[in-house]
């Protein structure tokens, strides 16, 4: 019977994940607001960029062909690249949006990457009303500025955030990418991200964020060591003010991950540092792992190769539900819902991936991004 207990626990996790853990499986996307702001605010889009000559033009094409009514301009902070990033960003600009270049030598000590360039892009930008963040690899659509800025000023929000759709174009991407939202929204649930508690996360990609807001906060020095920076901007903004975040069908990542190699590094660079680098929290997370996802396909296989009905029936009915909240997901990046299944194989991997993420920091190799290599002592976002 020790078998279907520890089934028969899986399956209750994931009923509790399916009604109490806000519905973390439907991600709510933006909705078109009905009004205009009376006056349509100044944006500085911000844009980070370290050695991306390959993605670059698609994301400022994005950028300067935005129909956004009001004051706007794109500023690209060239972090020391090495392949004519700077040069490709001064040229992308239109008669009707500016496309300015700002130059960064690298972060200060105690600075992750990332942060510091976002924070060279704040100082260049002046004072706009707001700010928008976003990456190299993100192609925006012509309404996509307009919409944010619709929703932060109707709905008073100091952050608006979106979950921009993850390239699926390889085997590897289809199996893994939509599994790397999934599993983000089951530790950040979007709809409690946004109610009134304390869950606080936002997506890199796509952040607008309301300037004085920021500066009240104490600005991005206050998270200055942070490797996963944009949760750590969400926790910030969160603790003064409202923030939101949702899913962007059609804002794009174009970035690809045609290996698993790739993809090992995406995860590993910062799966370490979610665990606080603690030790137990790496066993409690890969045990978890194991129980609620490589149990019930298990529980089912053996249950009925031994002729145990119940283990089949519990290990069964905890299998398709993970499944079943799988779908949405998958919908999102437009890959087949016969992918769902599948899912239990890849919470091993994305197990695997957590450990060597582990593993590398053990090595000093951890947070190595694009050539730096981030100290430990530094990542972690300040509290």
């Amino acid at each position: 019977m020790v078998a279907e207990v520890v089934a028969g626990v899986s399956l209750l996790v994931w009923v509790y994940l399916v009604v109490g853990h806000g519905r973390f499986w439907r991600p709510p996307a933006l909705a078109p607001v009905g009004s205009d702001p009376a006056r349509w605010p100044s944006v500085v889009a911000i844009l980070p960029a370290r050695n991306e000559a390959e993605v670059l033009p698609r994301a400022l094409a994005g950028l300067v062909g935005q129909d956004y009514r009001g004051p706007f301009r794109v500023l690209v902070v060239d972090d020391a690249s090495t392949d004519g990033t700077g040069d490709l960003a001064a040229r992308a600009g239109t008669a009707r949006v500016r496309t300015d270049v700002a130059h960064s030598c690298g972060p200060p000590a105690g600075w992750s990457g990332k942060v510091a360039a976002m924070a060279r892009g704040v100082a260049a930008a002046g004072e706009p009303d707001y700010l928008l963040f976003t990456d190299a690899d993100i192609v925006h659509p012509p309404h996509s500025v307009t919409r944010l800025v619709q929703a932060a000023t109707e709905r008073e929000l100091d952050l608006v955030s979106q979950m921009v759709r993850l390239r699926t174009e390889s085997s590897w991407e289809r199996l893994l990418v939509p599994a790397f939202v999934y599993f983000f929204a089951q530790l950040y649930p979007f709809p409690r991200v946004n109610g009134p508690g304390r869950t606080a996360a936002a997506a890199g990609g796509c952040m607008l964020v309301r300037r004085a807001a920021l500066e009240r906060a104490g600005g991005l020095a206050a998270i200055r060591g942070a490797l996963i920076d944009d949760v750590a901007l969400g926790r910030l903004l969160k603790r003064g003010g409202r923030t939101w975040l949702g899913v962007a069908p059609d804002v794009l990542s174009i970035r690809p991950y045609p290996r698993l190699a790739d993809l090992s590094q995406m995860v590993a660079r910062s799966a370490y540092t979610q665990l606080r680098h603690s030790p137990l929290l790496l066993l409690g997370t890969v045990v978890g792992l194991l129980l609620v996802y490589a149990v019930p396909p298990v529980a089912l296989v053996a249950g009925l190769a031994l002729g145990r009905g119940l283990l089949a029936a519990l290990g069964g009915a905890a299998w398709l539900l993970m499944s079943v909240t799988y779908v949405p997901l998958l919908r999102l990046h437009r890959v087949p819902s016969w992918w769902a299944p599948v899912l239990p194989l890849v919470a091993v991997l994305y197990a695997g991936m957590t450990v060597d993420s582990a593993w590398r920091h053990l090595r000093g190799r951890g947070g190595a991004w694009k050539g730096r290599v981030i100290p430990s002592r530094a990542a972690a976002p300040r509290r």
